[in-house]
């Protein structure tokens, strides 16, 4: 009689990679580097384009405002790269950027932009007159007074441009798959390619987590930045 080893009883998370469901805790298991991975670079490309849409977008809001003819240009133009579609956007970047994430960070600072001048703009406008001319009077002019006077009175619009834009930068870095660098979204495309469920929906998961996360965090800086509306309320 021929001796069998002892047998082996299948699990669910044995299973589930073979049955390719949905939900696949095996898969997580397995494959958790390359969605640590993933997510770094995602989590990467959208602090950097932020960043820099953000920084783009304050030099743009301030001249606008410095010099009103501006105004018209500025945001019409910035309302114009928001409507190219994103395939269109790397293909005019590819010769000058190359199959590289500044590609996407580029492009994704170029979306931001919409958003973030708008809101910008909004909250220094919002700055009433008697409180400028105040500080004015009180020496403050320039920059001092856009630092130490508007911006901090603007910050509840900044804020709120800001939380738009991150989260829309947090769903729009999954297209950089495009080019290569799309951080959870090549999880995606490569899920999709192959029929891999779990593969699309971890990623697809991850993504919206990553936005609330990042929404949530903003609301935490703007409270800690504006602890003047907090006792208010």
């Amino acid at each position: 009689m021929a001796f069998r080893g002892p047998t082996h009883t299948a699990t669910l998370s044995d299973d589930c990679l073979v049955r390719n469901d949905w939900v696949c805790p095996e898969y997580v298991r397995t494959r958790s580097s390359d969605i640590v991975d993933a997510l770094v670079e995602h989590v990467g490309i959208t602090a950097v384009s932020v960043l820099g849409g953000f920084v783009l977008a304050l030099l743009l809001a301030v001249l606008a405002r410095r010099w009103p003819r501006l105004r018209g240009t500025i945001v019409g133009t910035s309302t114009v790269l928001y409507t190219i579609p994103s395939l269109v956007m790397f293909s005019l970047l590819l010769p000058i950027t190359k199959l590289t994430v500044t590609t996407v960070i580029v492009g994704l600072v170029l979306y931001s932009l919409t958003i973030l001048v708008r809101g910008i703009l909004t909250g220094l406008e919002g700055v009433p007159p008697e409180v400028r001319e105040a500080a004015v009077g009180m020496g403050y002019d320039g920059l001092r007074l856009l630092r130490k006077v508007e911006l901090p009175l603007a910050m509840p619009a900044i804020y709120a441009a800001l939380r738009v834009a991150t989260v829309s930068t947090v769903a729009m870095t999954t297209i950089g798959m495009i080019v290569g660098h799309g951080g959870l979204g090549n999880l995606i495309d490569r899920g999709l390619d192959s029929n891999f469920k779990a593969e699309v929906l971890t990623a697809s998961v991850l993504c919206v987590v990553l936005a609330l996360v990042a929404d949530l965090v903003l609301v935490g800086l703007q409270r800690w930045r504006t602890p003047w509306r907090r006792e208010v309320s």
